[in-house]
């Protein structure tokens, strides 16, 4: 091996085996690779650099590019994937999904100038786009996890005239996030308390809307607005599921008994990490209920309920007369998830039973933190409820592990 071959090696990191290998193996390798695969490859040594040499000199588009960065590696600068980046704008990139679980990465500006776009997936980055920038026009899919919202965003509308799914998952900022989506079918929030729901619920194509907050908003300074508000944005609803946090946020303002229009498409509703002991929440629930006339599925996963919770207030209003004064008539089949037993809850399966003439199934999970003994009990007092439907089974589950 001559001289230059051993002066490469001689730097090479003793605990990278895979670099270990001369180069004159390793070129071989990654010259037989397609692009992807090499791409994949690369991230495993710090060596393998002549992954930009393969892509500067690939012929033909880079249409699809895949890269997860562990957080094991110890980058010392996003140098590479900047160069990535680079070239890739320019070989009409058509999906790109970038997993960052290193250090925060800031997406260079050349990724928007990306314009065949049409899927992008991103994690651990920095979505600061150039002031110039206004959409994407070909975007049909975003996922963005754990991404932070620049201040370049601010006030700047970005178009994205053909997006359908948008998923956005523990974000930061997100006030600065401003779209404009007309075609968007299918929404989902998770884990992002400062998210301008209102702003993305503008398309009259949402069929499917997922908004969990995970914790409480009491103190954020955010917009507010009402169920009814809401809701009027979105007459084409199918599947809507959302968490006791987010219901307890629409409760600032007074759930009506019916709201202005019924939510007449609604099929699918499903309530996370809810709380029986919590009024504004069970009024909430009860509310949407009596205004779905075509419902036909509804889930409810209940959380351990705090000292705070209310029990003999929540179960008052549940046996209240017009706590449901609708029939859901369509209504096929429910699935009560972590139940405890307690009175609310109890009060609100015979209330669905007595209520659901064509219900088929009635699906009882127990909590994990509920014995034996009582979870028969909850049993027996499901098995005396009187049902609407002659044809309801009753289904009981062990509790999840």
């Amino acid at each position: 091996m001559d001289n230059h071959h051993r002066r490469r090696r001689s730097v090479t990191d003793d605990d990278d085996m895979i670099t270990n290998l001369p180069e004159d193996l390793i070129n071989p390798i990654l010259e037989r690779l397609p692009v992807k695969d090499a791409v994949r490859t690369s991230v495993l040594s710090k060596r393998w650099r002549v992954i930009s040499q393969i892509m500067i000199h690939h012929q033909g588009p880079i249409s699809t590019f895949l890269l997860h960065i562990p957080k094991e590696i110890v980058l010392h600068s996003f140098q590479e994937v900047d160069l990535w980046m680079l070239i890739l704008s320019r070989n009409n990139l058509r999906v790109l999904l970038f997993r960052n679980s290193n250090r925060i990465y800031q997406i260079p500006p050349s990724v928007f100038s990306c314009l065949e776009l049409r899927v992008l997936g991103l994690r651990g980055c920095i979505f600061n786009p150039p002031l110039e920038f206004k959409g994407f026009p070909n975007l049909q899919d975003i996922n963005l996890q754990k991404v932070i919202f620049g201040g370049n965003l601010g006030g700047t509308v970005i178009n994205l005239p053909q997006l359908k799914n948008l998923s956005l998952h523990t974000c930061l900022n997100l006030n600065n996030f401003n779209i404009m989506a007309v075609k968007l079918q299918h929404l989902l929030v998770f884990g992002c308390p400062d998210a301008m729901l209102l702003r993305l619920l503008h398309s009259k194509h949402l069929s499917a809307v997922h908004i969990c907050l995970g914790k409480s908003m009491q103190g954020l300074q955010v917009e507010r607005y009402s169920l009814a508000r809401m809701l009027s944005n979105l007459p084409k609803l199918v599947t809507f599921n959302i968490d006791g946090y987010f219901l307890k946020f629409l409760a600032a303002q007074k759930f009506p008994s019916l709201l202005p229009h019924a939510i007449i498409h609604l099929q699918l509703l499903k309530f996370q990490r809810f709380s029986f002991g919590d009024l504004d929440q069970v009024q909430g629930a009860l509310c949407i209920l009596r205004n779905s006339p075509n419902l036909k599925g509804l889930g409810v996963t209940h959380v351990q309920m705090g000292p705070e919770a209310d029990l003999e207030l929540t179960s008052n209003y549940i046996e209240s007369l017009d706590s449901l004064d609708q029939t859901l008539f369509m209504l096929k089949t429910v699935e009560m998830i972590s139940l405890e037993g307690s009175r609310p809850e109890l009060l609100f399966v015979k209330l669905l039973l007595d209520h659901s003439p064509h219900l088929e199934s009635m699906i009882i999970r127990p909590s994990a933190t509920v014995d034996a003994e009582k979870r028969l009990n909850i049993a027996k007092d499901v098995m005396l409820f009187p049902r609407a439907s002659s044809k309801a089974k009753m289904v009981y589950l062990d509790p999840e592990p």
